[in-house]
């Protein structure tokens, strides 16, 4: 049975999480609840199928690395420039008010001053994976409060790497000499630089590499390898491994291929959030809490109520508008996954001891369970007392990154297109699936994203849920279709315009409700013709007149043969309205010569 044990764990958390969460989704207690009190059951406490909790915890929270990594893919480093003030100001704020109520709390219940300083430390940390789970779901990241809230999120993480080394310095065992601190910062700095300069420079020719050979499991493949190396590099210099993979995000952001990586990457992201956040349910010590139920429970509100009292000061100071506050408070007002790292570092060099850091454990765990359970409150009692109000939506305080058109192909054909836009100063995202038109679109200073537009995930990461058209210039006539169809199922509402390759590709499209299309070589190869004709002797005139006379044949046949499905009528049509345009041109001379003018010559 042992050599099953690792399959049979897979099996018990992945029925756990199909049962509860899609319960919990139904009943409105959202999937993070869910994913809780799966845990709890299946855990020591509860139906105790898992016991080994730490390993699974330690594996789990590389679902928070790649969160981190997705995040930090969405910023490129010039908005998060722009976000310094939001990111420093909130951020730093709500850690310092909320250290500095609980290290005042800490004192109250008779802990030393060091002692103190750690916990609040620790505890003023809120959980991103929690926290980002609920604005996803709510599809309220990308709005003021969303962006708020991910920016204390951003802070904190930042924070941790300071609190970290703090902890030595607050214990009996304290850095030997000021070499040793020096040292340690060195190596801090080289290590940011490294993953800086090699995320810059390395990772884009090896992502080209890999993307000629159209291999999507290499490519896969090579993405968790950069993040989980990139994670390991900044755990081994004593860094958040979170922190690491958000700048290598950060750092692909303007990369060509950072749609593709977003949609290859999520999967992942999603099932290891969902088995940390069970792991998270397991670890409640339910001992203790009914040991002493009064306490636990009087910690956990008291945790809870001081951050949603920092967080709304925060709100306030910073022209929340005041139907958001809540939301905004909230969403942080959990302890973080970080708490457990502090703990247990505090832990190891014997600045906290057991009798502190247990409890202190169930506090945090319960204080996420309490977050979806608020949410709910917010969501039936206090945000309809708002709905009332003339305050400003929050709608109206997106920051919209999205372009009104998508290119779908950016060969010969979407070339064309974009520099009509570009022309006119209309912003376009652009997609290929070939590296090679990557790379000569780049030369021309066109911004193209490397990816397959048949994948509904992808169109979405390009912003095709508020974008107006999707311009499809795929060279292939099936691959095409193919994300018509996705377009047309995922996102209804776009405006879908198409290069058409022949007539029949053309009756395609329209069988797709697809109206506004060009045939490739019509226009082009009409012009050619009208230029030879005048080559030929014939006049400017004329020869526009008989190329004009083509064209509304062309389009009249081409509706007649729309309407007919056999092969052979259609072959028989297409005779007869050739012999037909012949004749009609032949009798026009007399037309010709009574409307010719001097202009045409």
């Amino acid at each position: 049975m042992t050599e099953h044990s690792l399959l049979i764990n897979i099996l018990i958390y992945l029925l756990s999480a199909v049962i509860a969460v899609p319960l919990f989704k139904k009943i409105g207690l959202g999937s993070v609840l869910g994913y809780l009190v799966a845990g709890a059951i299946i855990g020591p406490w509860g139906l105790a199928l898992i016991t080994d909790i730490d390993e699974i915890l330690h594996f789990a929270e590389f679902g928070v690395v790649l969160l981190l990594f997705l995040i930090g893919l969405e910023l490129e480093p010039k908005r998060l420039w722009e976000m310094r003030r939001s990111i420093v100001g909130m951020g730093g704020g709500q850690i310092l008010l909320t250290s500095i109520f609980l290290f005042i709390i800490g004192l109250f219940y008779g802990l030393s001053w060091s002692t103190s300083l750690i916990v609040a430390m620790s505890l003023s940390l809120s959980s991103t994976a929690i926290a980002l789970q609920i604005l996803n779901e709510r599809n309220v990241l990308s709005t003021h409060t969303g962006n708020s809230a991910f920016s204390v999120l951003l802070f904190q993480d930042l924070a941790v790497i300071l609190m970290m080394a703090a902890i030595p310095l607050l214990s009996v065992n304290q850095i030997d000499n000021d070499g040793s601190l020096v040292m340690a910062i060195a190596e801090v700095i080289g290590v940011i630089a490294l993953v800086v300069i090699g995320g810059h420079y390395l990772t884009e020719p090896v992502f080209r590499i890999i993307a000629r050979t159209h291999m999507r499991e290499m490519f896969i493949a090579f993405s968790l390898l950069l993040i989980i190396a990139i994670s390991l590099l900044m755990d081994m210099a004593g860094l958040s491994m979170a922190l690491g993979s958000f700048l290598a995000g950060v750092l692909l952001a303007e990369s060509d291929f950072r749609h593709e990586l977003e949609v290859e990457i999520d999967p992942f992201k999603g099932l290891l959030m969902g088995l940390f956040f069970i792991a998270i349910g397991m670890s409640i010590n339910f001992g203790l809490l009914i040991e002493h139920p009064w306490f636990i429970i009087s910690l956990v509100m008291l945790l809870v109520f001081v951050k949603l009292l920092a967080l709304m000061i925060i709100a306030r100071l910073f022209s929340f508008n005041t139907s958001q506050y809540p939301l905004f408070a909230i969403v942080l007002s959990q302890g973080g996954e970080f708490a457990f790292v502090l703990f247990a570092l505090a832990g190891d060099m014997a600045v906290l001891s057991q009798e502190v850091v247990e409890p202190l454990i169930v506090v945090v765990a319960l204080s996420m369970v309490m977050t979806p359970l608020l949410m709910l409150v917010n969501d039936y009692f206090i945000e309809p007392r708002f709905a009332h109000s003339a305050a400003i939506p929050e709608s109206d305080e997106m920051e919209d990154m999205s372009h009104p058109v998508i290119i779908a192909g950016f060969g010969r054909f979407g070339r064309v297109i974009g520099r009509l836009l570009h022309a006119n100063s209309i912003p376009t995202t652009i997609l290929d699936h070939q590296p090679e038109m990557i790379e000569n679109a780049s030369i021309y200073g066109y911004k193209v994203y490397y990816g397959d537009a048949r994948k509904p995930a992808l169109l979405h990461s390009a912003g095709a849920k508020s974008a107006k058209v999707l311009i499809v210039c795929v060279d292939d006539p099936q691959m095409a279709l193919d994300v018509i169809d996705i377009a047309k199922k995922h996102f209804p509402h776009l405006t879908i315009v198409s290069r058409a390759y022949d007539m029949g590709h053309a009756f395609e499209l329209l069988e797709r409700g697809v109206t506004l299309f060009q045939r490739e070589m019509l226009s082009s190869a009409m012009h050619l013709g009208e230029k030879t004709l005048i080559e030929l002797g014939y006049g400017a005139y004329e020869a526009h007149r008989a190329t004009k006379m083509f064209a509304d044949h062309d389009r009249s046949l081409f509706n007649k043969l729309y309407q007919t499905d056999a092969l052979e009528k259609r072959i028989s049509i297409s005779r007869e309205a050739r012999d037909e345009l012949a004749k009609v041109l032949a009798g026009d001379e007399e037309e010709k010569n009574r409307n010719k003018t001097e202009d045409w010559e």
